[in-house]
């Protein structure tokens, strides 16, 4: 027997001892779903259509600990999360190594009307929302990283916003690896229910304050109804050692409206799946995202943008600066079914590719079944404008210096989509570290 098909086992033996193990039941539920389902869907390979351009082998093929299993250590000092809590005025929900770390968490600041618990708290407090809610976006057999993720299903939240509900106050989901993290394997589920006419934002973060070789795999199912506004960030700088999976799901009720962008730099092997049904007439989605990568990283970005209903519409713009010998992947579809008549679709990506080295796979598709819509989609690759650069260093400024402003002008014109102001230039100050070689992945 490979030592593939020894690690593979591992996974699945672990998942059924967190499927037999005691779980309210909206959690063992999908729990033995999830179990089910990988063993028999296993992890993806490049022979899969989505998974072509990534190979699952650094995790398929390595032997992991679940957090749950793994003695508890001493958390980090506050002081060590303050450079990533937006001056700790948000309501917050800290993870330190896939586990709920309460005494680091605080709600005090939580709005009227939006509710936030971990998930064992909502099969008690709101048994209703979870059961219509939990695994109904992201089904346990969508494919063998979903399934791993419902297997051990039990540490996330439920975020849920009461109609009309209108809130500007992000609630920020802040995961945490730290030194103990290493060799150890996190799956959190989180679930955000947005009630009729309300509207909310969400931040999720996932940041490393060691190098190592850690493994998360998270799903964020998302329901926005009738009316209904959420706007979702997802920042992802972990180590560049770790290893990282996440999906998020969402389904669009009549005339809502899902704003999601994703910020990936860290990670040795990233992927970022972003899929949306817009179920509801009138309803819309924009997905943007930026990604920068150096050195040995992988990252692939999956998105998924399903028009079911009519007079709906969709905009996405990523962008990527690739360095060193770092591989970007982006696959981007968006499918238009026959009832989705009056349908506006645009789809972008735009790559920098900053070295001879590095390389990027993009795939921007449109699969298009009605007859009465406006879609595009388009994709370009290449490197700084030289011209733009000799014009710079002509009036004087510095070669470096000429560089790093070309490059965050690129980055610049997605960053300006968020509508967050924190948040949006807390991400810029990102950026311009990433650039002068500031900022740990």
């Amino acid at each position: 027997m490979s030592n593939a098909s020894v690690t593979v086992h591992s996974f699945v033996d672990q998942a059924g001892a967190s499927a037999a193990s005691p779980a309210p039941a909206p959690l063992a539920a999908l729990r033995a779903a999830g179990a089910e389902a990988f063993a028999r869907l296993g992890f993806p390979t490049t022979r899969d259509e989505d998974w072509h351009y990534t190979s699952t082998s650094l995790i398929a093929d390595a032997h992991f600990a679940v957090a749950s299993d793994v003695a508890a250590a001493a958390l980090p000092d506050p002081a060590a999360l303050a450079p990533y809590t937006f001056g700790g005025q948000w309501p917050l929900v800290v993870f330190v190594n896939g586990r709920f770390a309460p005494t680091l968490s605080s709600l005090s600041a939580l709005p009227d009307g939006v509710r936030v618990m971990t998930l064992a708290e909502a099969a008690v407090d709101a048994p209703d929302v979870l059961a219509r809610s939990l695994g109904h976006a992201v089904a346990a057999d969508r494919d063998g990283f979903s399934a791993l993720n419902a297997a051990f299903a039990g540490e996330g939240t439920l975020i849920h916003v009461a109609k009309e509900m209108v809130s500007d106050t992000p609630v920020h989901l802040l995961h945490v690896v730290d030194a103990h993290s290493d060799g150890v394997m996190m799956h959190p589920r989180h679930v955000i229910v947005v009630e009729r006419q309300a509207k909310a934002t969400v931040l999720e973060s996932y940041i490393g304050l060691a190098e190592t070789r850690s493994f998360t795999n998270t799903v964020t199912e998302v329901f926005v109804d009738d009316g209904a506004t959420l706007n979702h960030s997802r920042i992802q700088r972990e180590a560049g050692t770790a290893l990282h999976v996440g999906t998020i799901e969402a389904r669009q009720g009549r005339n809502s409206h899902f704003l999601q962008f994703s910020f990936q730099t860290g990670g040795r092997l990233s992927r970022s799946n972003v899929y949306t049904v817009l179920n509801g007439d009138g309803c819309g989605t924009t997905l943007n995202g930026l990604y920068m990568l150096d050195a040995h990283q992988h990252g692939d970005h999956q998105t998924r943008v399903e028009h079911v209903a009519p007079n709906c519409f969709s905009r996405e713009m990523y962008k990527g600066l690739l360095d060193g010998s770092s591989h970007g992947v982006f696959n981007g579809k968006v499918f238009v079914h026959p009832e989705a008549q009056k349908t506006d679709g645009k789809q972008t990506n735009n790559t920098l590719l900053l070295s001879d080295k590095a390389q990027i796979d993009t795939k921007p598709q449109l699969e298009i079944f009605a007859d009465d819509v406006k879609c595009t989609h388009g994709a370009t690759v290449g490197r700084i404008d030289e011209m733009a650069l000799f014009y710079l260093k002509s009036r004087g400024v510095g070669a470096v210096l000429s560089k790093q402003l070309l490059m965050y002008a690129f980055a610049a014109d997605v960053l300006e989509t968020i509508e967050n102001v924190e948040i949006r230039e807390s991400l810029e100050r990102m950026t311009v570290q990433r650039f002068t070689g500031d900022e740990q992945h």
